[in-house]
């Protein structure tokens, strides 16, 4: 029986329109192979959707999404934008498509394709084998709390305010998508926080620890961010499943991606209680590369396999693309992110017609 999806696209900024065309068409044969019937549309975010409406987040465009079963994203964001007021900015269009769909939970994992080992500037030793998925609260926490600005403080100074505030049943839902994360992993789940200087990472720790007895299946441990930070470079093979708050989990997610050698490979998820999830790629909008052919679609490639597993239940059409990911670079092709002595030097099509030569073989 064949499945129908809608699917809102948008490609942004930069380099977005180049990749996400490619997994436009990795998403159309996939399709053709799966009994899947997608239907796409497109709409503005970002810098695109400033020059062409003055919001970074058109109405318009969060309806569309609303009304789709799942939303993929490219990028957004650059420096022709950089000097609008914060409201204004692009990346003010992707908190408030976040908030106005209620995504609450980030899924980014961070794993070591084999044929990529060496690009990592890590030891072969310390990386080979890294599988981390990090779960990142991602609609509370400092970039969300109240009060914040920049106010006049009374010895006439300016002073910068921001707030980090969490209730109980915000840190509850993510802490079970961590613990449910972990179930279906290894069945290991490390929170981490700053209990031992801040109050509301106390509040944290305190609320994982009692659901723990809920998942007696996965192993809990706590680590303080800084040495979170630290033990991801020394032994990142220790950790499974990272569930953490919205700033620490903005930093430390990243710190991983670079394990693997390359953002530029790393997708993500954006999940809520309901409605359609978020899939994008953790890099950015690379406009100093935009329209030069340059750019590696396998991260945003990844992310709609993403959205294929865990926005569209279609685990058969997620294999076929990660499989094709994974034949690509054995048959040695890389863009110039990922390239070293020896391989086959694409560009971001070339990278596109690979992958569809590949799904086509299986």
């Amino acid at each position: 029986m064949t499945q129908h999806h809608r699917i809102t696209l948008l490609p942004g900024d930069g380099i977005g329109p180049e990749i996400m065309a490619v997994a436009v068409e990795v998403l159309r044969e996939v399709a053709s192979k799966c009994a899947l019937q997608l239907e796409f549309t497109e709409a503005l975010i970002g810098g695109a959707a400033i020059d062409a409406t003055g919001s970074p987040l058109p109405e318009e465009t969060l309806e569309t999404c609303r009304k789709s079963d799942a939303v993929l994203l490219a990028a957004i964001g650059g420096y022709k934008w950089d000097n609008l007021a914060r409201q204004q900015r692009p990346e003010t269009g992707l908190l408030g498509l976040r908030a106005g769909l209620g995504l609450f939970a980030n899924l980014r994992p961070a794993t070591i394709f084999p044929q990529l080992i060496d690009a990592s500037s890590l030891k072969r030793e310390v990386v080979e084998g890294v599988d981390i998925m990090v779960v990142r609260e991602l609609t509370g926490g400092i970039y969300f709390g109240q009060p914040k600005g920049i106010f006049e403080a009374e010895t006439g100074e300016k002073r910068g305010v921001n707030t980090m505030a969490y209730l109980e049943g915000e840190i509850d839902r993510i802490a079970k998508v961590g613990f449910e994360t972990a179930q279906k992993r290894r069945g290991k789940l490390c929170s981490v926080d700053k209990a031992n200087v801040l109050d509301v990472s106390q509040l944290w720790r305190d609320r994982v620890t009692l659901m723990a007895a809920q998942y007696p299946d996965v192993e809990l441990s706590h680590l303080y961010v800084d040495n979170a930070a630290m033990q991801l470079v020394r032994a990142p093979k220790q950790f499974d499943t990272i569930v953490t708050g919205n700033l620490f989990g903005d930093i430390l997610s990243d710190e991983a991606a670079m394990l693997t050698g390359s953002i530029g490979m790393l997708p993500s998820a954006s999940l809520g209680a309901d409605g359609p999830g978020l899939f994008e790629p953790v890099h950015g909008s690379a406009p100093d590369i935009a329209g030069q052919d340059k750019a590696n679609p396998l991260a945003q490639v990844l992310s709609a396999a993403m959205m294929l597993r865990y926005g569209l239940d279609c685990p058969e059409g997620a294999d076929k693309i990660e499989q094709a990911v994974l034949q690509v670079l054995e048959q040695g092709y890389r863009t110039g992110d990922i390239m070293s002595e020896g391989m086959k030097a694409v560009g971001c099509q070339g990278m596109g017609e690979a992958l569809l030569e590949a799904l086509r073989s299986f």
